[in-house]
């Protein structure tokens, strides 16, 4: 496809985007109407939305089109799967600039189509205007099946925390990007492409998990929300943490602890739980801490007037910031 946004026209970009769509049993009625229908099997709707700004959560000379469009399906569809439901449909909103090349929301499309495959879902439809620099919004609905959705809430003092996934690798992608270097390769797909592990949240939510999230901001500070929300102190033991030997590499060749990569790194996308201690977690879990009382004995000591630390990792307050804030300094 030759040209830009703007010689395509509106309903010539809508086109071009639907026709790369694909009918999924979940989405009765997609795009071509005033909006869509998706299938509610459970009768409630678990929805999510998340927005992607150019030069804020991805960079164009760093990930194609197509990167974009995984990334940016798959955060949101691991909301879904971290309340332990599982994901149905996705809606785009699309803001381009005119002189964008033709070809960029076309292969973004294809992306965002692929992981919706992955994940089992399809893409309902959206909206795209006009505006001076690249912003993707996803909305990702999702059915519970029967169950209950699995909040941040439930945790409760005795229960294991396990996780999920990868921690850290995108942050370490992620540095090895700004250096100008482009391997080890698996680090940067990491960055570019999470991989969530979509069946882990229902499976997580049969097991009886009391509290679920997916690592989005960072380990201490998506384990701080479950501890917040269920009034609990979670202690993290670092020796359970998977830290692979080229992680170790590249934090020596960048001079970061890549502890501090996988504890505070985000944008994985791997699903943390929490589970009765009594739980038997198949080997996809890896426990690597314990809920425990807010106060009390064995919590560390706080000086007067201060709150109580919600993680601590090896019985420790974490003193360094515990992930992504996007309003912090």
């Amino acid at each position: 496809m030759k040209g830009s946004v703007g010689a395509l026209g509106e309903f010539g970009l809508i086109r071009e985007l639907t026709s790369r769509i694909s009918a999924t049993p979940a989405v009765r009625l997609g795009p071509g109407d005033d909006a869509a229908v998706v299938a509610a099997p459970d009768r409630r709707v678990v929805a999510s939305t998340d927005i992607l700004v150019e030069g804020s959560h991805f960079r164009r000379d760093w990930s194609t089109a197509y990167d974009v469009g995984r990334k940016a399906a798959a955060q949101n569809l691991a909301d879904i799967a971290a309340m332990g439901a599982t994901p149905s449909a996705v809606l785009l909103g699309l803001v381009v600039p005119a002189e964008l090349p033709a070809t960029w929301p076309v292969e973004l499309m294809d992306g965002i189509r692929d992981e919706c495959q992955v994940a089992g879902a399809g893409v309902a439809g959206g909206d795209v205007v006009r505006g001076d620099t690249v912003i993707v919004s996803i909305t990702a609905l999702g059915d519970l099946g029967g169950r209950e959705a699995v909040t941040r809430t439930g945790a409760r003092p005795g229960d294991l925390v396990a996780v999920t996934g990868w921690l850290g690798w995108s942050a370490a992608g992620h540095a090895v990007l700004s250096r100008g270097f482009r391997s080890p390769r698996a680090f940067v797909e990491a960055h570019r492409r999470p991989e969530p592990p979509y069946p882990a949240g229902p499976a997580g939510a049969a097991l009886g998990a009391t509290s679920m999230t997916d690592v989005s901001d960072g380990l201490i500070a998506d384990l701080g929300h479950i501890a917040q929300g269920s009034k609990v102190r979670i202690d993290i033991r670092s020796a359970a943490l998977d830290m692979p030997a080229q992680m170790n590499d590249i934090g020596q060749a960048v001079g970061v602890d890549p502890l501090q990569w996988v504890l505070t790194g985000g944008e994985d996308h791997a699903i943390v739980a929490t589970f009765p201690p009594e739980t038997k977690l198949p080997a996809r879990w890896r426990v690597i801490g314990e809920v425990l009382p807010s106060r009390g004995r064995g919590a560390p000591p706080v000086p007067d007037g201060a709150a109580p630390p919600r993680v601590t990792v090896d019985g420790a307050p974490w003193e360094k910031a515990g992930g992504w804030d996007h309003f912090a300094g």
